[in-house]
């Protein structure tokens, strides 16, 4: 039964395709695209989007991409706002169909005797070439690794994706077939067979594990030893995304989120209202030792956070919110859980960073960066890496905004990032290394000095002289900004003087001084406090004492004149 006409137009409406929010539908109108919401009065979006009239379109829900191809004999894809990200080179003849996975990360293209196999970027992972004439459509089973295409020639062709590849450090995961895996050792070329009893659906390789999922169970490898790993059936067969931290990792499928140890032990499992899970994917979940993030979809202004151990709320209870909609979030991995961050990057392509835990007062979030495409923490230490517009950039110690941000440009490492080309994406932080996967497909990888690992690892063993000590041998003004942010954040203020004095803040260093010279801890801390721009903890911590006189003065200094009444 016929509910509504959306639109009439005068030529034929080849391919038309849902949007995730099922608000709006996409279809063809010739050479054009239209996007159309259901509301009546909202505005229609349209633009030219091939040479030849567009024969099919397809819409993803998980990255809210949109794939187009047409008579013009090529392929592109587009972002929601249509914007094209990538435009493939003309092929022999017409893109007859397209057809996104399930999960967003990989889509398939058929054409006359040609069935292609395509990262989501758009470039080209594989290429067959069937007897099958035009493949008219293209279908994806549920779990993303099979294809079944309608060809000209009445015969239904079958596909499996195989040859999937995961690296960790010296190690090299290959799906050879589809429920075979070979591991390769890269540094005595040790090979070894995984063999499943079911075909392989998804897998990760992280923090020295392993994790395989198949149409039934779940099997967790260690790196140590390959031939005895841990298994467990699953609830519910298709999973469709894998996230690992050092103690734990996430499953998600159709029936929820769940947390387990690599003992094969049931943790937790978050839930909160209006939750979809066959649209999270690694942009928008992000997993720590304690905690879980997950971007809500209804309103992506709002991020969720929850103890990884129970699955309930964290702190209390209260949701993080921006100004802004949120397009990519990461947990830092290091450190402890009262100072757990969160990094995302916004729709205006700013990077922010704020505190998970939340007690009542309104933690501040802190814009980093401008223009940061993609981003990434290390596994070893809370340094945090993005592509920021032409640079590649590492922020060294990102706490330093909370601290002293005067000297945040002091503690970054920035390079040239034109090589990279267009759209390029960073695939891991493992280490000290890097690896970026570039708009081709090929992967580059960057190795960043090892210097200011160590010393967040000598800072948080509070082996401050030994701090100092590194900072002399490397002689890098980077390395003492970050050590002058990281002791003020520890009270340390002999080690903040002389890593201040190595960089030339001579007025810090005299404040600090002054900050030694006070007769209680309580002037001291506040002041402390103030040095990082904490005024109105500092004014607490002084009223509390009853050094009302000293809290009136900062006031005056600060010209608050309000306050110091």
């Amino acid at each position: 039964m016929l509910r509504s006409t959306l639109a009439q137009q005068g030529t034929p409406v080849y391919s038309v395709a849902w949007g995730p929010d099922s608000e709006k539908v996409l279809y063809t109108a010739g050479k054009q695209l239209i996007i159309k919401p259901l509301q009546p009065n909202a505005k229609v979006l349209q633009w030219k989007a091939h040479d030849g009239i567009i024969l099919k379109v397809d819409w993803n829900s998980v990255n809210d991409l949109i794939l187009s191809a047409g008579e013009d004999c090529k392929y592109k894809v587009w972002d929601s706002y249509g914007r094209l990200l990538y435009s493939s080179q003309p092929h022999e003849h017409p893109i007859t169909s397209v057809a996104w996975a399930p999960d967003g990360e990989l889509f398939a293209i058929g054409s006359f005797h040609t069935l292609r196999l395509c990262d989501k970027t758009g470039w080209s992972y594989a290429l067959e070439k069937p007897s099958t004439g035009s493949i008219f459509n293209i279908a994806w089973s549920i779990d993303g690794t099979q294809i079944a295409g309608a060809c000209g020639n009445g015969h239904v062709v079958f596909a499996h994706v195989v040859e999937q590849r995961w690296e960790w450090k010296n190690f090299q995961v290959t799906l050879t077939k589809r429920r075979t895996m070979q591991v390769r050792n890269v540094l005595n070329d040790a090979v070894d067979l995984l063999e499943f009893r079911d075909r392989v659906i998804k897998a990760s390789l992280n923090y020295a594990h392993l994790v395989v999922s198949t149409s039934l169970q779940c099997y967790v490898f260690s790196t140590k030893n390959w031939n005895t790993p841990l298994i467990f059936d699953l609830k519910e067969g298709t999973v469709s995304l894998i996230l690992q931290a050092e103690r734990h990792f996430l499953l998600v499928d159709g029936g929820g989120i769940y947390l387990y140890s690599y003992e094969g032990r049931f943790i937790s499992s978050p839930k909160f209202p209006g939750m979809r899970t066959d649209i999270l994917n690694a942009q928008t979940v992000s997993l720590s030792n304690d905690t879980i993030a997950i971007k809500d979809k209804a309103d992506e202004k709002i991020i969720f956070l929850f103890e990884a151990s129970t699955g309930k709320p964290l702190g209390d209870g209260k949701l993080l919110s921006h100004k802004s909609e949120i397009l990519e979030i990461a947990l830092d991995q290091k450190g402890l859980t009262n100072d757990r961050k969160i990094a995302f990057i916004d729709k205006n392509r700013d990077l922010y960073i704020t505190s998970v835990k939340r007690f009542g007062k309104e933690e501040q979030i802190v814009k980093l960066g401008t223009m940061v495409h993609t981003l990434a923490w290390s596994d070893t230490c809370n340094i945090l890496c993005g592509l920021q517009d032409t640079r590649f950039t590492v922020w060294y110690y990102p706490n330093t905004v909370y601290v002293d941000r005067d000297i945040l440009p002091k503690t970054l490492y920035e390079k040239d990032a034109s090589e990279f080309s267009k759209n390029p994406h960073i695939v891991s932080f493992v280490g000290n290394q890097v690896t970026i996967r570039r708009a081709d497909g090929s992967l580059v990888h960057i190795s960043i000095s090892p210097y200011p690992a160590i010393l967040h690892e000598y800072v948080s063993s509070s082996k401050w002289e030994d701090a100092v000590r590194l900072c002399r041998f490397v002689k890098e003004q980077t390395m003492w900004a970050c050590l002058a942010a990281m002791a003020v954040a520890n009270r340390d203020m002999t080690t903040a003087e002389i890593a201040y004095a190595a960089i030339g803040e001579i007025d810090k260093v005299q404040y600090i001084n002054s900050i030694k010279d006070l007769p209680s801890k309580e002037s001291k801390m506040a002041h402390i406090l103030m040095f990082s721009g904490n005024i109105q903890e500092a004014e607490i911590v002084l009223l509390q004492a009853g050094l009302v006189y000293q809290a009136i003065q900062i006031n005056i200094n600060l010209y608050n004149w309000e306050s110091s009444k």
